[in-house]
């Protein structure tokens, strides 16, 4: 198995389980925006997406920079690739161990013990 630290992953799904910051970040995959512009498409304040930017700037999802009074933020894909490759890993290991599961039933069902 592939060890991550725990506090980056907990960061990156703690980002993650907000729906604001999926849109965020999906906004962000057609290329750098400001926040002014990543909060256009929802109804909330520029502050309050700010907020989000924020948590996923932590998260090291995003990554900000100021030019003048604009703020520009920008994807950063590297921490979501360690949770993807965590994730799969997850699976991986589950589906042999549910193939395992699955082949000790149907030989169990094919030959029952005798009492």
């Amino acid at each position: 198995m592939v060890y991550y630290p725990d506090e980056k992953l907990d960061d990156v799904f703690a980002a993650l389980s907000d729906p604001t910051r999926r849109r965020i970040l999906e906004q962000l995959t057609l290329g750098e925006a400001t926040v002014g512009e990543l909060a256009e498409p929802h109804e909330m304040s520029v502050q309050a997406v700010s907020k989000h930017v924020r948590k996923l700037e932590a998260a090291g999802l995003v990554r900000r920079r100021r030019e003048g009074r604009e703020v520009h933020c920008r994807l950063e894909p590297e921490p979501m690739r360690r949770a993807v490759s965590w994730i799969e890993e997850q699976r991986r290991f589950w589906e042999v161990r549910l193939d395992r599961l699955e082949t000790v039933l149907r030989e169990r069902q094919e030959n029952p013990p005798r009492s």
